[in-house]
Parts: C-alpha cells; structure tokens; sequence
C-alpha cells in the first residue's frame, strides 16, 4: 500500500512568495525572507514532498526562478516537484537541473496535450503532475480553470478528468480555487468528480487550515496526499506538530528519524 503523504506548496510570482486566497496573491517575501522564516532542512523532516510553482502574473523569468528553485533544494532533502508556465521539454529541463524531481504543468496540459507524450518519453510518466484548477458555479457543479484561473473551460471537472486519464502522467494535483487560502478544510466533493478510469495518484490542496484537515482528506480512499501553500497556518513547529498528530491517529504516513 502506498504511503500517504503530506506536501508544501511554494508560491512564487516575480521574485517574491506569495500567499494565495481565492486566487488573489498577496505579496510574502522574497528568497531572502523564505530563507529567514522558514529553514527547509528542518521544515523537509515534516513534510514528505516540497512544490515549487511559478505563478507570476507577468512575464515569466524562467532562469531567476530556476536560481531561487536550487537555493531551496540545496537545503531540502525530500522530493521536489516544480513547475509554471512549463511549454516544452527544453523548459522542463531547465527545471528539472535545478533540483526538481518532477515537473508539474497545468494549462498545456488542455493546450497542448501532445507536450504530455513529449514529457513522458524524455523523463518518465513518474516524472509528470498534472495540475488542475477547480471551481463550482452557482449550482455546484465543478468546471476547471487554466491560465492562473483566469479561463474557464468548457468542460465540467469530470470530463475534464475523463479526458486527463488518456494522457501519461504520473499523479494529479487538485487544487479547489474556492477553498483556495481560506483554512476552512479540503473541498472533498472534488473527489466525487474523478471517474473510475482514474488510476493516478491524487494529491488534493486547498483550504487546509490545520491538522484536522490533513486527518479528513487523509481518510479519504481515493486521497493519496494532502497539500498546503499557506505560509503562516504552519510556520514555526507547525508541520512537525501536524504531522505527528497525524502519525499519532495511525495514518500511513512515512516515519522519519526525528519522529
């Protein structure tokens, strides 16, 4: 039985880290201030996984990006997927040089789904996370947003996950935009909407506020992760308290020396 796991979502966007509500940024600190607050040698023996996602509004700076992505993993001892605004093999491996285990992309995979095949014969379906942006409308129903949850797509979740099935990728980051940053709890009706065609690992984000949430979503069968991108909900001893807590209610979670 695979482990379940618990992951930490950076958010970058022009040279700064950003805190994320909805999909509106609010600016954090910069490499320097991620540096300060939080020491990733010690933040890595909490967490199982580390993703680093450039989400710059403007125009992607892939190479100053790359330099803040290997000063990260220089002190980061677990796996670490990265992506933003990935749209081809040779950018995926600018990436995946600078540390990244894996490459996470998002709005290509509806544009150009042959980038799909293209990524999978250079590095390995393991080597792939496909990120899905979700929202409900007025009557509940999910549809996925692309482009920084600027476009709406034509198509509800589920057949949007129908369609990702097809594709080689190695797991499925599902990210509710309405639970986005409010530290109210997963959306776990999102899992309803993934058919049964679906067989890749999920990794479910959004709305995670403190440890109870990690144990609701954790317990979910189809669930094999859960991520956080929210940089003050679990400052300071925050994960190692989270995770412990999950450890202690029998969870299937990697135990770590320091644990």
């Amino acid at each position: 039985m695979l482990k379940k796991r618990i992951i930490f979502t950076l958010l970058y966007n022009s040279g700064f880290f950003m805190l994320s509500r909805n999909f509106r940024l609010q600016k954090v600190g910069d490499i320097s201030w991620l540096r300060d607050n939080y020491n990733f040698s010690n933040v890595s023996s909490s967490i199982d996984e580390l993703i680093v996602l450039d989400i710059s509004r403007e125009k992607r700076d892939i190479n100053i990006f790359r330099e803040c992505l290997k000063e990260i993993v220089a002190s980061c001892f677990i796996p670490v997927s990265s992506g933003g605004g990935i749209g081809s093999v040779d950018q995926a491996k600018l990436l995946l040089r600078s540390g990244a285990d894996k490459v996470v992309i998002n709005s290509q995979v509806f544009l150009r789904p042959e980038l799909v095949f293209e990524l999978a014969r250079e590095f390995g379906q393991q080597c792939i996370v496909a990120s899905v942006d979700t929202k409900r409308d007025s009557e509940n129903n999910f549809h996925v947003y692309i482009d920084n949850g600027t476009n709406l797509l034509d198509l509800k979740l589920n057949e949007y996950l129908t369609n990702l099935s097809k594709l080689p990728i190695g797991e499925l980051y599902l990210n509710s935009m309405d639970k986005d940053g409010t530290g109210q709890g997963y959306d776990l009706d999102l899992l309803k909407e993934v058919p049964d065609s679906f067989k890749c690992p999920i990794i479910i984000s959004g709305g995670a506020g403190n440890f109870n949430h990690f144990v609701d979503a954790l317990a979910h069968e189809r669930v094999n992760a859960v991520a956080t991108a929210h940089l003050f909900n679990f400052v300071g001893d925050g994960l190692s308290v989270s995770r412990n807590r999950v450890l202690d209610l029998g969870f299937n979670l990697a135990r770590f020396s320091s644990f």
